[in-house]
This record gives C-alpha cells, structure tokens and sequence, in this order.
C-alpha cells in the first residue's frame, strides 16, 4: 500500500476530501482549529512537492440550503495563515 510520501505530486492536482468543520464563534472566528492543524502537513506536502489541492468538507448542518453562517469561507485566512500560501475559495460547486 502507498503513502502519502510514496507519493509525488509536482504537476498534479489532488483532490482532499478534509474535516474543516471546526466550531465558530458568533463572529464567525474559529475556536479550536485543531482539525485545520490536523490537515497541514497533507496540503503541505502537496504544495511542496509542486503540486495543487482542491479541498472538500463542510461546515455545520444547514437545514434549508447554502447559509451564510455556514460557509466555509470563516475559514479561509486561517486556514492561509497556516500554510503559509494564499489559499482561494470557490463560492459556487454546483454547475449544469
């Protein structure tokens, strides 16, 4: 079986399903990013070895569609913090 390490990814583009669904304050700041951490060292991997990741995860439960106190994007100057690179948000995932 492979690991991550076996593993090269100059060139490549890897597609990570992550846990991001940390909890928030009621203004939107995470307050325990331990399952962010938990991540870094797999995208750091990615990116060092010349490569690009999409993320996937989600973040709370909404009931009635995309809400806004549920977007992922509360996260993404941390998440950009941590990895050191400016990390982009894709708003929309659902096309034709």
């Amino acid at each position: 079986m492979k690991k991550l390490d076996d593993v090269q990814f100059s060139g490549k583009r890897a597609l990570v399903r992550v846990d991001f669904n940390v909890p928030l304050n009621e203004n939107s700041e995470i307050t325990d990013d331990t399952r962010i951490r938990a991540a870094i060292p797999t995208l750091k991997k990615i990116l060092s070895d010349g490569g690009s990741a999409v993320l996937m995860s989600h973040l709370g439960r909404p009931k009635d569609g995309p809400e806004e106190k549920f977007s992922l994007k509360h996260i993404i100057n941390h998440l950009s913090e941590k990895l050191g690179t400016s990390v982009k948000f894709g708003g929309d995932c659902i096309g034709e």
